[in-house]
């Protein structure tokens, strides 16, 4: 039988949230992977890559797995009725309800972490709790049906994670193998625990917009 997974695509989105968990699933046997968003059109990703929806969620059909990957796009997404039904429609049916990086805040705004455990990016991990989330430092959360994975590249770990889940450890490997994901990073600068400070305050300051917009957004969610 033929697993679907669906992967929430949107403007802004960033795009190896997305094409790095992508990439795992559609290399595992028998699956099939559609990028859903409200209308077939093209869409820019945060870091200007096109990408384009296979279908609408008007004619999307129910997923083993619904996924949302994150970007400075979810900050329009968190009030945005449309997409928060969608979700809450598909992962009633899901097998598997999953994000990546801040796409975990798009599924805490429609109701999906509630008491549950939960991880996003290191810049947005504090946010989890406002939506009753338990936040958990750590690649890869699993939490019952739901797998939540940080920041970006954790999405790749995420993916062989589920991966393992639906198919068994030996086909997650052989993906692994595949991909050569042997990560070997030549700076030891990738969380905000080994950054060089200089290095986290700039990264701070070029998010410091978008955190602002994000924390008023949440807190108006919060006020209802």
């Amino acid at each position: 039988m033929t697993l679907r997974i669906g992967i929430l695509v949107f403007p802004q989105v960033q795009q190896l949230d997305l094409t790095g968990p992508y990439e795992v699933f559609a290399s595992l046997p028998d699956t099939k992977v559609e990028l859903l968003w409200k209308r077939v059109e093209e869409l820019p990703s945060a870091t200007g890559l096109r990408l384009r929806p296979d279908t609408c969620f008007a004619e999307a059909a129910p997923v083993d797995v619904i996924c949302v990957p994150g970007g400075i796009g979810v900050n329009a997404l968190l009030r945005d009725g449309e997409v928060l039904d969608f979700l809450r429609r598909q992962a009633a049916g899901a097998r598997y309800v999953t994000s990546v990086c801040t796409g975990a805040l798009v599924l805490g705004a429609a109701g999906l972490l509630r008491g549950r455990r939960a991880t996003t990016h290191w810049s947005a991990h504090d946010l989890l709790a406002s939506f009753g989330a338990e936040p958990v430092q750590a690649r890869v959360v699993q939490d019952g049906r739901l797998i939540t994975g940080g920041g970006v590249t954790a999405g790749i770990d995420f993916a062989l994670t589920l991966a393992a889940e639906l198919l068994g450890r030996k086909a997650a490997e052989a993906v692994q193998l595949g991909l050569e994901y042997a990560p070997a990073p030549p700076f030891d600068a990738g969380r905000p625990e080994t950054a060089p400070a200089a290095v986290l305050g700039a990264a701070r300051r070029r998010g410091a917009e978008v955190r602002r917009a994000r924390e008023e957004i949440i807190a108006a969610i919060a006020a209802g």
